[in-house]
């Protein structure tokens, strides 16, 4: 099995690796994530090869400072105020594609914008300094299947198709980042003519990001078959189980992903995300628990209903879309 601990050696021979155009599995405070270099298109088009994701479907890029995420998007005075505020952290932002910035064009997918974020976790940033590239980098899973938030996660998904995957523990969000795109033009204006527009809900709650800018963050009409940003397919974040949504009661056989201190009678499988109700819990704990109620051999999760305000609306993002029809 190829994970390895994330010790300065084998950093550094993940680095060597990314240079030289291969994968690497890293972990970051949201999800693992599968990197290769952003500016090889050799790299990228085998990130989406390894995952079998569509190539339609536009790539995050990770780098290790502000002032890198500067010099491959144009970060307007709203976009660098919540880059100054929640980077390194679970936040993407789109911005404009500065040209000639070395991006390769599959990352973007054609489009003339880039989603760029500093990760918060340590062994992430050691790993883009010790390639010397931005690392395009969504999460190591098969295309459609649920995140990886273990090491193990990701050896289940790709057993020895990957050469290392560096182990970083338990990620300790649990959820992929918010993603935000900064615009010039409407929907939403302030003073100085900028729009921010969720485009995926994540680790970070819109109300946060709306209290540290002192802006309103409008809801884009997502096309899935057209997407802008990262995980805006329809299905996604899928178990192979069926997942019935909303449930109040079991049918027999059912697993239960159960949610605060009332729990129905189960004669399944039962993962409790939070006992106490408490949202960042469950988040941090979601994708984890689908795995292994998936594993238990049901043919259908059940899933309590759960709040839909602040970290409420990524974990019933995730949820919509692992129900959806495949």
């Amino acid at each position: 099995m190829p994970i390895v601990a994330a010790s300065t050696d084998n950093i550094e021979r993940a680095g060597e690796s990314l240079r030289a155009g291969g994968l690497v599995a890293m972990p970051t405070e949201t999800v693992y994530g599968l990197a290769g270099d952003a500016t090889d298109g050799l790299a990228v088009a085998a990130i989406y090869a390894a995952k079998g994701r569509p190539r339609f479907n536009p790539l995050i890029v990770h780098v290790a400072s502000v002032a890198q995420a500067a010099a491959i998007g144009e970060l307007t005075p709203l976009a660098e105020r919540l880059a100054r505020a929640f980077w390194p952290g679970p936040l993407t932002l789109v911005l404009q594609l500065r040209p000639g910035c070395g991006i390769a064009d599959l990352v973007t997918a054609g489009l003339d914008t880039v989603a760029i974020r500093v990760p918060g976790h340590e062994i992430a940033r050691a790993l883009i300094e010790a390639a010397g590239r931005p690392l395009a980098a969504p999460s190591a899973n098969k295309s459609g299947r649920i995140s990886p938030t273990r090491p193990e996660h990701v050896a289940a998904d790709f057993g020895d198709e990957l050469p290392m995957i560096l182990d970083g523990g338990p990620c300790g969000h649990g959820l992929e980042s918010t993603i935000i795109a900064c615009q010039t033009a409407p929907p939403s204006k302030d003073a100085s003519g900028e729009g921010l527009v969720l485009l995926r809900p994540g680790a970070i709650a819109v109300e946060q990001i709306e209290a540290a800018c002192g802006h309103r963050v409008m809801r884009a009409a997502v096309d899935p078959d057209a997407p802008t940003s990262p995980g805006q397919l329809l299905s996604h974040y899928a178990p192979r189980a069926l997942v019935r949504l909303n449930a109040v009661d079991l049918m027999p056989g059912e697993a239960l992903l159960a949610f605060g201190a009332n729990v129905p009678p189960a004669d399944g499988a039962v993962i409790n995300l939070s006992k106490t109700g408490d949202l960042r819990e469950a988040a941090k704990g979601l994708f984890a628990a689908l795995r292994a109620l998936d594993a238990s051999g049901a043919g259908t999760i059940a899933v309590m209903p759960i709040p839909d305000h602040g970290l409420g609306e990524a974990i019933n993002d995730r949820l919509v879309r692992a129900a959806a029809a495949r």
